[in-house]
């Protein structure tokens, strides 16, 4: 089981994401970023988190503590924002915790350069990424962390936020046909660094075996694998997690992310995208000002509020 622990003080709110997970204090003493039932991707989010977390971890890759923390809407009573407040009031009981990793960095293009991306680790993320179908860490959101392991200085990268991963579990009724289906990583926020995803599949898929999903899935609290159609309880909606990844781990030679493009590569079909969006803008909507190039003191508003002839 995950350890427990109550938050004894709301720090603020991460507006960052969709979720608006809170930073907290709690009865350990420790930080921790939690993430709240309460919020819009609801409890498969944290069932999503612990079920790819803890595998990613237990695959030897680094991931922040889990833990389950348990939340009082009381200890946040002066929070200031009315939908962060309703946001808490509702997610009063358990919800998932992150170790917070201070003075950690985003994985941008220009933190990255403090650190070497080993081929095969950076094969070993996308491989899991691959296999969990977590389609959320991308060069324009890499959802991973530049921070030191424990004892040394060397920055290390770190795996966060994996609640839109498992997306077949929203769709169970069709999740057996997509065990081996092929999804698009061409735009993985390490595609530039050669992952060497062959020797990662052949290093990690024998690892994913029954027992060790059933040691993941075990970890995810019932009251979060919410009653649906199809299923009798939580542990069979548990196996039928199992069941998948077991699956799909074995198909990994018809899903195994391959071809990955270079910086250059990247920025030309970005730019060319840019230039499709721009073409299809209608002729008036291309005279708005830019207000994000200047300071609002510093744009030309008359073209905005010229009479059309």
């Amino acid at each position: 089981m995950l350890r427990e622990v109550a938050a004894t003080r709301y720090i603020a709110p991460l507006r960052s994401g969709g979720s608006v997970p809170g930073v907290v204090e709690a009865d350990d003493l420790g930080t921790y970023v939690v993430k709240f039932t309460g919020s819009a991707q609801g409890r498969k989010a944290l069932v999503a988190e612990v079920i790819v977390g803890e595998l990613a971890r237990r695959l030897g890759l680094r991931v922040p503590e889990l833990v389950r923390a348990h939340f009082d809407p009381a200890v946040a009573r002066d929070e200031p924002h009315r939908e962060v407040q309703d946001l808490l009031r509702t997610s009063a009981g358990l919800n998932l915790g992150m170790d917070l990793l201070p003075g950690a960095k985003d994985f941008t293009p220009e933190a990255a350069r403090s650190l070497t991306v080993d081929p095969l680790e950076a094969g070993k993320v996308v491989w899991l990424d691959a296999l969990t179908v977590n389609v959320d860490r991308t060069v324009h959101s890499s959802n991973l962390m530049i921070w030191p392991t424990f004892g040394t200085r060397e920055p290390k990268l770190w795996l966060i936020d994996h609640g839109a991963a498992l997306v077949f579990h929203h769709r169970w009724d069709s999740a057996a046909a997509s065990v081996d289906k092929a999804y698009d990583f061409r735009q993985h926020a390490l595609g530039v660094y050669g992952p060497d995803t062959a020797a990662a599949d052949a290093e990690l898929a024998p690892r994913v075996t029954l027992d060790l999903l059933r040691e993941v899935a075990a970890l995810v609290p019932d009251e979060w694998l919410e009653a649906e159609p199809g299923f009798a309880g939580p542990d069979e909606k548990r196996e039928a997690y199992v069941t998948y990844l077991a699956a799909r781990a074995k198909a990994s030679h018809v899903w195994l992310p391959t071809d990955f493009p270079t910086r250059e590569q990247l920025a030309a079909e970005d730019a060319a995208r840019a230039a499709a969006t721009e073409a299809g803008r209608p002729q008036w909507l291309k005279r708005v000002p830019d207000l994000h190039g200047k300071p609002a003191a510093e744009q030309d508003w008359s073209v905005h509020f010229e009479r059309k002839s």
